[in-house]
């Protein structure tokens, strides 16, 4: 693993940082980001994510025909460290970026790719993400959203739920049944699905953090062109893992740690009632080296995957690893943060008192719901011990 910079590399994180210092906004640097569905801020995020595109900085990776700068995986790993140390908004096309754009440059056809792809990069189109359902969520296989294929039409009828960014989505990747008695496995379908299609019906579900970001989605007999089946009809199970894939990449990013850390740091060193800052105390420093710890193993641990990847090895289980530890390694950040607090963790985000807006007690709620979402931590550990360490199944 190579952790030296090359001059071209060096320039690009200069370069970065200059367009940051002039084009960052200026509310960006408050401690809460977008959040799911928040309507006020769709304009402004939305504006973010192309200014951000226009100046070369989304999705360097994708290949220069579909959009990106063909970019290296270092490259990518600098901008995101840079976008973390200025504390930048994060995407609001982010599932379109990090998931179905890739999904589809993988198995999309041309027409899918020309079509879908250079608006999800602007953000001018939304997606969520169809997978789970009410019994279906770790053991997604047993869905039963159902779509009967009728001459070039497929009919689909079920419910999803889970959904993030729903209320808000222009379009859902989305698996359905469409042959219902083949192996559990086999007869999903990976589809495209217009959200302004008759039959859609989207509830918003009130989390405890008091944000409506995740969705029940009610579809009956909505329509949906066969030309936006990805893949082959029936053998859908083989691109939704690589979705999969994608997201717990995403939800494993180092970049969310370590903005939580630094936030953490900044906690532990300002001045409490007493005048002497929280970090004075040496079981807090104690604290916060082992979470420092953790922080830069899990970043020297998305290093090593980035090594792996430009040398072409197969990934192997690394995001399963990384989803597990990097989502409870937030949680536990939060945690401490409430910690450092006290009762003014307690504070309604609206009083003037209340430190970084609110963020603490949000991120301890949000970050629990991490760990369940993208596959359990349990499931994760069932995947690492089967698959990785050979153990037999429970």
């Amino acid at each position: 693993m190579d952790l030296t910079y090359t001059p071209a590399q060096e320039r690009l994180r200069r370069d970065l940082r200059r367009w940051l210092d002039r084009h960052l906004p200026r509310a960006a640097r408050s401690a809460r980001s977008v959040e799911y569905g928040d309507a006020e801020r769709l304009p402004a995020a939305r504006a973010w994510q192309r200014r951000l595109y226009q100046a070369g900085y989304v999705a360097m990776g994708w290949a220069r025909e579909y959009g990106g700068r063909g970019a290296d995986l270092m490259d990518e790993i600098i901008v995101e460290d840079e976008l973390v140390r200025a504390r930048a908004p994060g995407l609001l096309g982010l599932l379109g970026v990090e998931m179905v754009g890739p999904t589809l440059i993988q198995w999309g056809t041309e027409a899918q790719k020309r079509r879908f792809l250079p608006p999800i990069l602007t953000a001018d189109e939304i997606w969520c993400q169809g997978y789970s359902e009410p019994g279906s969520g770790s053991d997604l296989a047993s869905l039963r959203t159902r779509a009967e294929l009728r001459g070039d039409t497929l009919i689909v009828t079920g419910q999803k739920v889970w959904t993030s960014y729903a209320q808000i989505a222009d379009w859902m990747f989305c698996l359905v049944r469409t042959d219902p008695d083949a192996a559990k496995h086999a007869g999903i379908s990976y589809l495209l699905i217009d959200m302004k299609s008759p039959g859609i019906t989207v509830r918003p579900l009130v989390q405890m953090t008091g944000d409506a970001g995740f969705n029940e989605v009610f579809l009956e007999e909505v329509r949906v062109p066969r030309a936006n089946v990805v893949g082959q009809i029936n053998q859908g199970w083989q691109v939704a893992n690589s979705t999969l894939q994608h997201e717990r990449k995403m939800l494993g990013s180092s970049a969310r740690t370590q903005q939580l850390f630094q936030g953490v740091r900044r906690l532990a060193r300002a001045p409490r009632p007493d005048g002497k800052p929280a970090a004075d105390d040496p079981i807090v420093r104690q604290k916060l080296a082992r979470l420092g710890a953790r922080v830069e193993t899990m970043r020297l641990h998305s290093l090593r995957q980035l090594t792996d990847q430009a040398h072409g090895r197969p990934p192997g289980l690394a995001a399963a690893v990384t989803k597990l530890v990097t989502t409870e390694l937030n949680h536990d950040l939060a945690a401490l943060a409430l910690e450092l607090l006290g009762s003014g963790a307690l504070r309604a985000a609206t009083d003037r008192r209340v430190a970084d807006e609110g963020l603490w007690p949000y991120e301890f709620m949000f970050t629990l719901g991490m760990i369940i979402g993208g596959g359990t931590s349990q499931i994760q550990k069932n995947i690492i011990a089967e698959r990785g360490l050979g153990m037999p199944r429970g």
